[in-house]
Formats: structure tokens, sequence, C-alpha cells
């Protein structure tokens, strides 16, 4: 359906995810991946989704001149959002470790920001999604660190692996945006994209 809607329109996902391209891929919808290195630096007096918000729109502007007139770009980024601090990807192992260890047991936020744009128009939004984790022993934490190696995934998980059977209590919102796109809302907004 998406497709068909989008025919006019050529779709670039500046995201190396495979999770991110595996979600386009599941609405059927056509689309070029465009990467550009991006160094993600923020303001510390950004919060939450103002963070994921800022880097979304950071990393659109990055391509912003390699859009042709029919292009619309779609740009991402997620944070784990724990006791007032922003957990991203970990820097190591031992990164790793501490912050899985600071989210066992405990319930904490993920956000993720999507900036929608073509030559013209830009749209950013976010999703929240609240999880609870299960306490986890050592043992659990280093085992889903050395068989996962999630290294490439904010808060150093995926909701989406081993972790994500054993270790979650609840979650509340959207399922898909914890693995890192809340897909209901893309779906949305690239219809609503097309239609203006």
């Amino acid at each position: 359906m998406l497709r068909d809607k989008l025919k006019d329109y050529k779709i670039v996902l500046a995201s190396g995810s495979p999770r991110r391209q595996q979600f386009l891929r599941d609405l059927d919808a056509d689309f070029e991946i465009r990467l550009k290195d991006v160094e993600e630096i923020y303001p510390d007096t950004l919060q939450g989704a103002e963070i994921t918000d800022y880097l979304a729109e950071l990393k659109a502007a990055a391509l912003e001149e390699s859009l042709s007139d029919n292009e619309i770009l779609i740009t991402s980024d997620t944070i784990v959002w724990h006791e007032n601090k922003a957990l991203g990807k970990p820097a190591d192992k031992e990164d790793a470790f501490a912050m899985i260890k600071s989210l066992s047991g405990k319930t904490h936020e993920v956000i993720t920001s999507v900036c929608i744009k073509n030559k013209g128009v830009r749209e950013t939004f976010n999703e929240t999604t609240r999880v609870t984790f299960n306490p986890l022993t050592d043992d659990e934490i280093a085992y889903y660190l050395e068989e996962y190696k999630p290294y490439d995934k904010a808060g150093s998980y995926g909701i989406q692996e081993w972790i994500g059977l054993v270790a979650i209590a609840r979650i509340e919102g959207s399922y898909a945006n914890v693995v890192g796109l809340p897909v209901d809302k893309v779906y949305q907004r690239l219809l609503k994209f097309v239609q203006n």
C-alpha cells in the first residue's frame, strides 16, 4: 500500500541500523540507504526527547543538500532515558555492563525521534515507551553481553533478543519504538507528508 502511495517519491533512509531498515522493508516501502557520519553531540541543557529531536534533525541537516526534489529523507535517533540521564550506545563492555546493571529491577523510558523532510518541509516527532526490567544477576548480564554483544544499541540492550524475553516485566507503549522506530507513526506521517 505504501509503495503505491509513494510511487512519485523516493524514500531515503539515513540509518545504518538493520532494525530500522527491516521495518521499512516490512512496510513494503522502496527506499535507498544514504549515510553520512555525524558527530552526535548535543547541548547538555537538553533533556529526554529534546536530545533525540535535536540529533534526528542534526542527521537530517547533514544530508539536506544531497536531496533531489522528489526525495523524502528519514532520520532517527534513540536513547534510553533513565534517572534523568541519557544512555546512548556503550563505549565498551564495562560501560554496557554498568548500563544494564542500572536498569535492573527498574523502569526506564526509550525515546525515539524521527525527522522526515524533503526540500520544502520538515517534520520531527517522537515516541516514548516505558520499559520495566526484572532484577538481573551479574551472571545474567555477563551472559547477555558475551552472547549478544549489544554495543550498537542505546542502553546496551535489544528488546528483540534474549534479554527481552527474560528481563522485561512490562512495557507501556510501542514495542517497535523500543526496537528503534515508532513504525506506526512513521507510516501515518509518510502518508500525510505526500498528501500535503
